[in-house]
């Protein structure tokens, strides 16, 4: 496997891990912060985790349809990174903060992918 996808599979893995776990301690109530905590993100970024995991296995494996799936996490942690800036004055920074880091890390495993798919293609064109 190519450097680039090690790299993209590796951030998803751990993006989802660390979501899944800060999520799941605060469902729990293993875990408490000082500010106001919106139920429904926190569930949102549990299942995220989830998925990003599962959309690390199918980056590492080049599944066809994986760049699909990047583009739809990464419009989902927008929309939502919108929504929280724009249209919900009762949000924490640090909610604010942690979608906008989301949505950075998965701009770059969606440039690392693209970057593999033009280095695969340029490839397949000279042989």
């Amino acid at each position: 496997m190519k450097t680039t996808l090690i790299i993209a599979t590796i951030l998803a893995i751990l993006i989802g891990i660390l979501s899944v776990i800060s999520g799941s301690m605060v469902l729990l109530g293993l875990r408490s912060v000082d500010y106001r905590v919106l139920d429904w993100l926190v569930v949102y970024n549990v299942t995220l985790g989830i998925i990003s995991i599962l959309v690390a296995y199918q980056i590492g494996k080049q599944h066809i349809r994986s760049k699909l799936m990047i583009m739809t996490i990464l419009l989902l942690h927008l929309l939502v990174l919108v929504y929280l800036y724009f249209f919900n004055d009762m949000v924490a920074d640090e909610s604010i903060k942690a979608m906008a880091f989301r949505v950075g890390i998965w701009v770059a495993i969606l440039i690392l992918v693209l970057l593999n798919h033009t280095k695969t293609l340029s490839n397949k064109i000279k042989s």
